[in-house]
């Protein structure tokens, strides 16, 4: 009989804030931030420092990871997919910003989207990518539209121009390029930058294109109005520069970005800092000019007064014009301040909410340690507002621990011990710490053992959050804490082992101490036995029923004792490297141990043999458990992987991934219905037990499958792949990629054209009976489930997405397009299915082009269509016409209302309120510089 078992599957992650990897944006509200946290985001309410609703696909992998998120402008955000992300593996997913639904998943780019952005309207979505190129995506039909190639690097940032009309992207290559949308084709090359471009951005009112590479510079450009014709500009440019503004910083740029009114930009670099500009205005912008050129003056007067005395003769300097001087950019962008932080910045971004009253702008960062934070920014300094920081530890997680009974999770990293609620993943608990490297509940669960690198002891009381005692009990750092168990298994309050690189393992008892100055106890420990080894100690384990205890050295041998007298009983040797793990079964039969040299060993207690060698990880082994009262156990290694075992018929039967780092440490439930794991990159995930079986055979059959298909598809890639580094000048390309989707759609169609086929000739055959007297009567065919053939076949498409559409067709042979072209005609009679016809349509005409010329069968078929889809086309227009007209006359009908002229009123308001702001704001500015003017008379 096969043995089944049942399947574990990821449950939930928790632990990171912000993933440092990708940027942050506010939604158009401005009241949510938009964060990614590995291969998920989430919307976090910077007030509360919650997270209000969070993103996660449907799988979860290291492939998956987020490296960008855009959010749809405000006079979009009504559209349904208003938010969408850029994964590591090159896919785009679109996303409801209400409910967290994904709406979509587009397929396109070979390597990581770098860069996204919506169009104004929100109706249109341009992605960067790592292999290039640049698409662009219909956002409403979820498909898309196509591909610009002319980059030679990885595409940084674009940005949209002329109300979406046209695209300006920027790249490693240090080039930037306008394209036009409408004809598909680059417009200018800007250079000019000496490094590669990082980022920029375009001011609102579009007046100024911005920046920055790693040069020591920004360039600002000018952007050309419709409007605008002279003899300085080129007939096609669209961008001209204005000229450079040196920077304070020697890290290259990293994100620049414009507020909401274009009135700053901030410039983060690669580092702790980021540079505030204000920009001024006209009047401003022109009198900032006439005090240069005014001071530019008076230094001439006085060199040549100085000149004049010494009897050289000095040429005077070409006269300009001060009641009208040229404005140069650093008479329009003048620092306003530096905002420094603790940790190195990855992203930024303005707050398209109004600001707080007295505030310019609100500015919200994502650090490099996990944390966000929003800063106001005013004129006189930039102050924090809110922290999101809770959430997740500073760095990677070292060691984790379940209590008895199973409700609660301690996690340890470098400085701090969190409590977390593992079936919600709340964190209830933060108790800075040193950086602990293992942790354990001591019976009871009020208290907290921690083992640090520094070789002390911690106790923390998990009630009130505090560490109410630290004993120096190592020499070294402590890599191990174990609790002793009773005779019958159990863990009562007998005491704990830790073992430690100062080639002790010590044994400890519990005591309750009350001091002097208060009359509460608590907890404390003290030393009973010691047991000298002879190397540095690993990794600690004792047997279910506290007969042995079991000591990983570093000369990779395992030492195993008997825990009452400590005499030696065992020894483990044949790893090739350091043991860094082992467990004990429940039984004490068996014992594991994971190596450096990434094999588990499988040995029996009675005799120490060893029962079986496993190559279990691709790199090293770091943490091995078994399931309680079983012989299953879980491994966890640096190669990013969770993996289950039977350690009887030494099987594996199943690999967990979704750990975008090496995972460190492991915790298992004492029931067995759930493991907790913890990684480097910050996160903790619990992947629970379900109901359903899998079985040996199977898992294996699919873990042959998945790397046949992946030594496939990069052997398909590698042959069909572009192979010339430089692409076509300007060229424009297919958006969509073949994949598994699209290629299971071909097949799908193929079949489907097969099957009506078969049937039309079956009916024609009963037909032809019929007509003969024969009067059999033949039964329908279920595979048809009652459609007649060409609704069978429409079925078949239509249930294909709209993105592998393109590619599923262009994968079609020549035969079955030519098969499929035929029931065209009668589709365009469905008004719905219209549109889809003539997708349907186009796309085969394209690539069969030469084929159908010279077929004769097609020729009556394109001749048929192409005085159908006109008509049916037209039609469709005029309808899609009268509806807005419609629509037209109600938006009217509404505005006549009575209450419509008090709307209008309010904004008008608003806008009067704005600008009297501003001009205090001038006036204000203008009493302090006269105030300041006397002093130097006074000095003089």
């Amino acid at each position: 009989m096969v043995k089944a078992y049942l399947r574990y599957e990821p449950a939930l992650s928790f632990g990171v804030v912000a993933s440092p990897e990708s940027n942050v944006v506010h939604d158009p509200s401005g009241r949510r931030l938009l964060a990614a946290a590995l291969d998920r985001f989430a919307a976090w309410d910077l007030k509360r420092g919650l997270p209000s609703a969070t993103f996660t696909p449907s799988s979860s992998s290291a492939s998956l990871a987020v490296s960008c998120v855009a959010s749809s402008p405000a006079a979009a955000s009504a559209s349904a997919s208003s938010v969408a992300s850029g994964h590591a593996d090159g896919s785009i997913r679109l996303w409801d910003a209400e409910t967290g639904a994904c709406e979509a998943t587009l397929h396109g780019h070979r390597s990581a989207a770098s860069a996204l952005r919506f169009a104004p309207s929100g109706a249109v979505l341009a992605s960067g990518s790592k292999d290039c190129d640049v698409i662009l995506w219909d956002v409403v039909a979820q498909a898309g539209l196509f591909r610009l190639r002319g980059h030679r690097d990885q595409v940084t940032d674009l940005l949209f121009l002329d109300s979406g009309k046209k695209l300006v992207t920027c790249s490693k290559d240090k080039f930037i390029r306008v394209w036009d949308l409408d004809t598909q084709h680059c417009l200018q090359i800007v250079g000019g930058h000496h490094s590669e471009i990082w980022s920029m951005d375009v001011d609102p009112s579009e007046k100024f294109l911005v920046s920055g590479s790693a040069d020591p510079e920004l360039r600002v450009f000018r952007i050309r109005q419709s409007a605008e014709e002279g003899e300085d500009w080129n007939k096609w440019d669209a961008l001209k520069l204005f000229g450079e503004i040196p920077r304070q910083s020697k890290e290259r740029i990293q994100t620049i970005r414009f507020n909401k009114d274009g009135s700053l930009v901030a410039c983060q670099v690669a580092g702790k800092t980021a540079d505030i500009y204000r920009i001024l205005d006209e009047t401003e912008a022109t009198r900032k000019a006439k005090r240069r050129l005014h001071r530019k003056k008076e230094k001439a007067s006085a060199k040549a007064a100085a000149a004049e005395g010494n009897g050289s003769v000095i040429d005077p300097s070409p006269a300009q014009d001060s009641q009208n001087p040229t404005v140069v950019v650093t008479d329009v962008f003048k620092l306003l301040q530096v905002l420094r932080t603790s940790k190195k910045i990855c992203s930024l971004a303005f707050s398209p909410s109004n600001p707080p009253k007295g505030c310019l702008a609100t500015l919200s960062l994502s650090l490099n340690n996990n944390v966000l934070e929003t800063y106001s920014v005013d004129s006189e300094k930039v102050s924090k507002m809110y922290s999101v920081e809770i959430h997740g530890h500073r760095s990677d997680i070292r060691s984790l621990a379940l209590n008895s009974e199973d409700n609660l999770l301690m996690s340890t990293s470098h400085n701090a011990v969190k409590i977390w609620n593992p079936s919600t993943g709340d964190c209830l608990r933060t108790v800075d710490s040193g950086y602990g490297l293992c942790s354990a509940f001591v019976p009871g669960n009020r208290y907290g053992l921690i083992g640090t690198k520094t070789g002390t002891l911690e106790i923390i009381d998990i009630n009130s959050g505090n560490s109410i005692d630290v004993i120096e009990a190592h020499a070294g750092s402590i890599r191990s804490i174990v609790l002793i168990p009773d005779d019958d298994g159990t863990v009562n309050a007998r005491g704990f082992v830790t073992g430690s690189a100062d080639h002790d393992v010590k044994f400890w008892e519990y005591q309750l101490v009350q001091k002097s100055d208060s009359d509460t106890k608590h907890l404390s420990v003290t030393n009973v036995r010691t047991l000298k080894m002879n190397d540095d100690v690993l990794a600690v384990s004792i047997g279910p029923t506290g007969k042995h205890i079991a000591v990983a050295l570093l000369d990779c041998t395992v030492k195993v004792f008997f825990l009452d007298t400590l005499k030696f009983c065992l020894s483990l040797y044949g790893h090739k490297l350091p043991v860094l793990c082992m467990d004990i079964s429940s039984d004490g039969a068996l014992i594991v141990t994971g190596s450096a040299d990434k094999n588990l060993k499988i040995w029996g207690m009675d005799f120490g043999d060893c029962h079986k060698s496993i190559f279990a990880h691709t790199d090293s082994v770091m943490d091995v458990k078994f399931v309680p009262k079983t012989h299953y156990m879980f491994s966890v290694g640096k190669d990013r992987t969770v993996k289950y075992w039977d350690a009887d018929k030494f099987e594996l039967l199943l690999t967990l991934e979704g750990h975008h780092a090496e995972v460190w440490c492991l915790a298992i439930s004492s029931r067995g219905d759930f493991i907790v794991t913890g990684s480097h990159d910050r996160s903790i995930r619990r992947w629970d037990r379900t109901e359903e079986q899998l079985f040996i055979e199977e898992e294996r059959e699919k873990r042959l499958e998945e790397t046949f298909e992946a030594d496939l598809d990069n052997a398909v890639e590698d042959r069909y792949g572009q192979k010339d580094d430089a692409p076509d000048e300007g060229s424009v390309g297919v958006p969509g990629k073949k994949t598994k989707e699209t290629v299971t759609a071909a097949d799908a169609i193929i079949d489907a054209l097969d099957t009506a086929e078969e049937e039309e000739k079956r009916l024609n055959e009963q037909q032809e009976s019929q007509n003969n007297g024969e009067g059999t009567k033949s039964k329908p065919n279920v595979i048809m489930q009652g459609h007649s053939p060409s609704e069978y076949v429409l079925n078949a498409v239509s249930s294909v997405r709209p993105n592998d559409l393109e590619q599923a067709l262009l994968s079609l042979p020549f035969s079955d397009a030519l098969k499929l072209m035929a029931y065209l005609k009668e589709w365009s009679l469905i008004p719905l299915k219209v549109e889809l016809v003539c997708r349907v349509c186009l796309v085969l005409l394209q690539t069969h082009h030469n084929q159908l010329t010279t077929t004769p069968a097609a020729r009556s078929i394109l001749t048929e269509l192409k005085y159908i889809l006109y008509g049916r086309v037209k039609d469709c227009k005029d309808t899609i016409g009268f509806n807005l007209a419609a629509m037209d006359h109600i938006k009217e009908l509404l505005t006549m209302r009575s209450d419509a002229p008090f709307r209008d009123a309010k904004a008008k308001l608003m806008e009067i309120r704005q600008e009297q702001s501003k001009r205090s704001d001038r006036s204000d500015g203008g009493e302090k510089r006269k105030k300041k003017k006397p002093k130097p008379s006074v000095q003089s």
